[in-house]
């Protein structure tokens, strides 16, 4: 039987990775909401409405997908330092 209990161990849905899963659905969401952008108006330098929100969000969930790579090694960084530090004061071997 392991040495860590399920009361040991931290939450599995943490804030941060509430944030990350937001940041990866809010493209899908956006783009399958077809009736939110299925129009001509406004233009924007000429290109109607349809094209350049499409285009925008190319760009968009370009930075969402970056952030939320950028939360996930932030937060499996946390928690390797956080079983290590668990496991040496528990007197036992790093992982």
């Amino acid at each position: 039987m392991p040495e860590d209990t399920d009361a040991s161990r931290e939450p599995v849905v943490t804030p941060v990775r509430v944030v990350i899963g937001i940041c990866l659905v809010a493209p899908f969401v956006a783009m399958l909401w077809v009736g939110s952008y299925a129009k001509a108006d406004p233009t924007f330098i000429g290109v109607p409405f349809f094209y350049w929100y499409q285009m925008a969000w190319v760009l968009i969930s370009t930075l969402l997908t970056v952030t939320a790579y950028k939360l996930w090694q932030r937060d499996q960084r946390g928690r390797a330092t956080h079983s290590a530090a668990t496991s040496s004061a528990k007197g036992g071997e790093p992982r």
